[in-house]
């Protein structure tokens, strides 16, 4: 497998745990985007493991050229974030797995055994918290977005903060604010974030 994660301690300890893990074996490490494509080119192996916070472009769109340039290679998704939004939009994009780095230790391995056989790995609380947002989008009919911002209103960002993280005006926000009211049936905060918690989709 190719090993892409900009961060040369973390990327250093990511092999060690991978080479430690028996039948795995990491053929190239790189610490670019740019160097993920050309090893996943070159080598075509069967698995690239690719840190999602990269910075120098885009992951999200790495994984789509990739996705075209090299199908037969697995993209598992190693980051820091979990939330919804990410997972979505990474396995949008074509990834099979999707760990979190404080349980890749006991998850990463694992991960990589199940795509190389065609299956799809989610670290269990990221599935879970995945769940909870596809049951929320199903019975009260909340948009993807507002899930979004039902999520940060429980997590206490201002509609400023909150449109910065999405793209948004305040005044864009506060609509979607307005919407999730109207179709929660709930008035105050206090009762969203009650929702949010019963709901899971703050986590765990």
């Amino acid at each position: 497998m190719v090993l892409a994660d900009d961060h040369e301690l973390m990327r250093r300890s990511l092999r060690e745990l991978l080479e430690g893990a028996e039948g795995l074996r990491v053929v190239a490490e790189v610490g670019d985007l740019a160097g993920a494509i050309n090893q996943v080119q070159g080598r075509r192996p069967d698995v690239l493991v690719l840190d999602l916070g990269m910075r120098d472009g885009s992951s999200f769109e790495t994984i789509c050229r990739l996705q075209e340039q090299a199908p037969d290679t697995q993209v598992v998704v190693v980051t820091a974030q979990d939330d919804p939004g990410f997972v979505r939009r990474a396995l949008t994009a074509g990834a099979l797995g999707f760990v979190t780095k404080d349980n890749a230790d006991r998850e990463l391995p694992q991960a990589v055994r199940a795509v190389v056989r065609g299956q799809q790995y989610l670290s269990p609380r990221v599935g879970a918290r995945l769940d909870a947002v596809d049951r929320t989008l199903t019975q009260h009919k909340l948009t993807p977005r507002e899930v979004e911002v039902l999520r940060l209103i429980a997590l206490g960002h201002t509609s400023v903060e909150m449109g910065q993280q999405l793209g948004l005006s305040p005044r864009t926000v506060e609509t979607h604010r307005a919407h999730i009211h109207k179709k929660l049936e709930l008035s105050s905060r206090a009762e969203l974030v009650r929702y949010a918690l019963r709901r899971g989709l703050l986590g765990g």
